[in-house]
């Protein structure tokens, strides 16, 4: 297809998708000199930023795609703010305590928790122009998804890079993702994840059970939505009132 008409179509698929909310979070849309399409703009929600970026996947002709889709903040944050509150929120979660938890700082790096004897496990925090990056290793995809979604929940951050490895190495699965979720939505305090039921299939998480209100059912959605390798959040939660 022509580069026009590869943008006019990816513009009409965000257009079409109510969640993306285009009339008030204008995204641009341009191919670059390779061919790539490159995505640029603040949207309200990390549902979202993936859904714009799976509707832009799947138009035919372009190589690639460039991410520069960030996040309204529910609160603006100094990048010094934002590193503080990632820190903390990952040296409390008792799963990563056999991690080192490391902050790099234009360059230097402080060292905020070292490994215990016998672990490999460590996390790289660094944040500019509110997206955090995370790089190093961890010991399973769980913690991988977890550390992420933390991090999502810093009120400033604008995206999550989550470059962590994973060793030793793990095969995804349905199942993996499905469990990860669970584990996310019992570490959240305004989500009672005992009462939520998860399954996931090829990328879809879907959600069901009973929980007290629309808000509560909206936070449980975006828990899921926070995590490497979901797709789509099918939200079948019934509210109690």
């Amino acid at each position: 297809m022509a580069d026009a008409t590869v943008i006019k179509r990816v513009k009409a698929a965000l257009a079409e998708d109510p969640r993306i909310k285009l009339h008030s979070h204008p995204i641009l849309v341009d191919l670059d000199a390779d061919g790539a399409l490159v995505l640029e703009g603040e949207v309200p929600t990390i549902a979202a930023k993936k859904l714009a970026l799976s509707h832009a996947a799947r138009v035919s002709g372009a190589v690639g795609i460039v991410d520069r889709l960030r996040v309204e903040p529910s609160r603006r944050m100094s990048e010094g703010e934002i590193r503080e509150h990632v820190r903390d929120a990952l040296l409390e979660e008792p799963a990563l305590d056999r991690c080192a938890i490391r902050i790099d700082d234009r360059g230097s790096q402080l060292v905020c928790r070292a490994a215990p004897p016998g672990s490999n496990c460590g996390i790289d925090i660094r944040v500019e122009d509110g997206v955090v990056t995370l790089d190093g290793q961890v010991d399973s995809l769980s913690l991988k998804r977890l550390a992420g979604a933390l991090a999502w929940w810093v009120p400033g951050t604008r995206d999550v890079i989550n470059g962590l490895e994973v060793s030793p190495e793990e095969q995804d699965s349905d199942d993996e993702i499905a469990e990860a979720v669970k584990l996310v939505l019992e570490r959240d305090p305004l989500v009672n994840g005992d009462r939520i039921r998860v399954r996931s299939r090829d990328g879809v998480v879907t959600l069901e059970g009973m929980v007290a209100n629309e808000k509560e059912s909206e936070m449980a959605e975006t828990d899921a939505w926070c995590l490497v390798g979901v797709e789509r959040v099918e939200n079948r939660l019934e509210t109690s009132r």
